[in-house]
């Protein structure tokens, strides 16, 4: 059947687009490890890097046609260019002066936009922002020079500031999620950040030994992933549970309850419905694989408060995939599409909110992203 979305899947080798026909081209950015990906109409970014290219924001203005890189800073390829003539006559480069951002971030990891500004946050938690479309970037000194800082801790993957998150009603405000400093919030357009990690007081929300679990009256601070629904609730997946707040995460309430597992990367919220959402638990923080070798989404319809699971056309033995933390997307239509895709290249999508399944791309590197492109 036709889809009626544009689909970003950024991989460990590059971006590939699945058109709203379900043609697939790419590899997009060759080389390149797309950890984020968004677009808007024809316009499309992409972002990610790593020790050997730098870090960097890729963007096309047709569709995918051509992109052009914005480096932020450089890597070990870079140098050589410089040091090397054989080296840059190989890769058919001229040596360029180094990128404005050496040394303040590795890669990048997260795309969004806010207002009018286009956003990306990097590893080691930082942020940087261009407002020009992605052309030149400014790093965010009101998280790159926190003053809470120097308390913060890496997550397994390192410091990675992973999720950007908007007000469509405010464009002033929005969130962002640190692995794993945890959750911060601005009302000032980026300027300045409050961090919002707080438990709420309601029944359940108890806090656990587990080193990534909430302690010390704050959720754990090891967030994967995190939604805000068309009422202004928020969702968060993180390391220990599923978080909901709806005082713009000044306070959160565990409704992890009724789910198999505490852990987990990605999540989706329903365009329309805000009492809808889906997660892909995880059987623990070191097998990172479907619950007992069978794939399964759980949604909720009710904000969490109860859930249940989806797997009828999913794989149900021998099932050892890993869903990453950026690989979920729902798509703005009349009926959303839910996709997600795989450690092991395959992505999956559901036309009925995930009472059905099917594959809708196999064979695909690493996927690390997956993002519906918006009209």
């Amino acid at each position: 059947m036709a889809d009626d979305a544009t689909l970003l899947i950024g991989t460990t080798k590059g971006l590939f687009v699945r058109r709203a026909d379900g043609t697939l081209d790419g590899p997009h950015c060759p080389g390149w490890t797309i950890n984020h990906a968004i677009g808007t109409g024809d316009t499309f970014w992409a972002a990610g890097g790593g020790p050997f290219h730098g870090a960097g924001v890729w963007r096309s203005v047709d569709g995918g046609a051509t992109w052009t890189l914005s480096k932020l800073a450089d890597g070990e390829l870079d140098e050589w260019i410089r040091n090397d003539p054989e080296t840059a006559a190989f890769f058919e480069r001229e040596p360029a002066p180094p990128a404005p951002h050496t040394g303040a971030v590795d890669a990048l990891w997260s795309l969004g936009r806010m207002g009018g500004a286009l956003f990306a946050g990097g590893k080691p938690g930082a942020l940087f922002r261009s407002d020009d479309g992605g052309a030149s970037w400014d790093a965010v000194d009101g998280i790159n020079a926190h003053p809470t800082r120097d308390s913060w801790n890496p997550g397994a993957a390192g410091m990675t500031l992973h999720t950007i998150v908007a007000d469509p009603t405010d464009s002033a405000k929005g969130w962002i999620a640190i692995s794993a400093a945890g959750v911060f919030a601005t009302e000032d357009g980026g300027t300045t950040w409050d961090r919002r990690n707080r438990l709420s007081n309601a029944e359940g929300c108890a806090e656990h030994a587990h080193p990534a679990a909430p302690s010390g009256g704050n959720t754990g601070l090891c967030v994967h992933n995190m939604h805000r629904a068309g009422d202004g609730t928020l969702y968060q997946q993180n390391h220990h549970g599923v978080y909901r707040s709806r005082d713009d995460g000044r306070s959160w309430d565990d409704v992890t309850p009724g789910l198999p597992s505490t852990f987990g990367f990605a999540m989706g919220v329903h365009p329309r419905d805000p009492q809808t959402i889906w997660t892909v638990p995880l059987a623990d923080d070191m097998g990172r694989f479907p619950i007992d070798g069978a794939a399964a989404v759980w949604r909720s319809r009710d904000g969490g408060d109860s859930w249940q699971n989806c797997r009828d056309g999913l794989p149900q033995r021998g099932c050892f995939f890993t869903v990453l933390r950026q690989a979920m997307a729902v798509s703005g239509t009349d009926t959303p599409a839910v996709w997600f895709g795989t450690n092991s290249g395959s992505v999956f999508v559901s036309h009925d909110e995930g009472d059905h399944w099917s594959e809708a791309v196999r064979h695909l590197p690493t996927i690390l992203c997956v993002e519906a492109a918006s009209a």
